[in-house]
């Protein structure tokens, strides 16, 4: 039976220092991965590698990128590769949705910011990563969602369109990259991050009575999605979206 196990594979995760990124981080160097912890603060990159150093006595290399910025995923990329000579298995978790009054009120910047970190930097950082590892003979690319995606929000309409694109791009790439590439998603419902920790009692209390498990899902919940995902227990299986979301109704 294929195990999950990720002894001597490299894996990148993006928004990597902290919440679900940080917890998949741990994740897979326990399992044997050396990993690049990108992040838009390097501060947090740091502190996290001398942790899996420290814990898992693997290699850890952080790096500064905020995956809107093209050049910025390029040189990721490069600094990965220049490191490890190789990339396993990517995760695009890096994401952000900006709060608005009203729908008219949403500015082109705005618009742009949550498009270009949920969807344009996920399609530079798996395409460049992709094709090579493609050439190098496999790997897997793990895109983190949200059930915004499928039940958009009215306060979250850019971000619902940005991660209903990134859906798409799922299932484009597994058949770009397929059979040696594998491309799948992880469709998040509520998590206790840090961007839970200033949503208001009521909103929580109405997300709660959403969920048939009756609560919001904790940071380390999402890691046996991942590791199914970035090892060889998925092996026939891509171009799929798991819901990780509590039963969401």
């Amino acid at each position: 039976m294929p195990g999950q196990s990720l002894a001597d594979k490299v894996a990148l995760v993006t928004g990597g220092s902290r919440g679900l990124g940080r917890e998949m981080v741990l994740a897979f160097a326990a399992a044997g991965a050396d990993v690049v912890i990108a992040s838009r603060k390097l501060d947090g990159c740091v502190e996290l590698a001398d942790e899996v150093k420290n814990t898992h006595g693997r290699r850890a290399l952080p790096v500064a990128c905020n995956v809107s910025d093209w050049a910025q995923c390029d040189a990721l990329v490069e600094a990965a590769y220049a490191e490890f000579g190789k990339v396993d298995v990517l995760v695009n978790n890096a994401g952000m949705s900006l709060l608005y009054p009203s729908l008219d009120q949403v500015s082109e910047d705005m618009f742009d910011k949550v498009i270009a970190v949920n969807l344009k930097g996920p399609f530079r950082l798996s395409t460049l990563i992709g094709t090579r590892m493609a050439a190098a003979g496999g790997g897997s690319i793990i895109n983190i969602s949200s059930i915004e995606a499928e039940r958009p929000e009215p306060l979250a309409v850019p971000y619902a369109a940005a991660k209903a694109g990134l859906a798409n791009l799922t299932g484009g790439l597994a058949q770009s990259f397929a059979p040696r590439v594998r491309v799948n998603t992880i469709q998040c419902g509520p998590f206790e991050t840090d961007i839970s920790k200033a949503w208001p009692d009521e909103l929580r209390t109405e997300l709660t009575r959403h969920m048939a498990l009756g609560r919001i899902g904790r940071p380390d919940e999402i890691v046996g999605a991942a590791l199914y995902f970035a090892t060889d227990a998925s092996a026939y299986c891509t171009g799929a979206t798991l819901a990780l979301d509590g039963g969401w109704l």
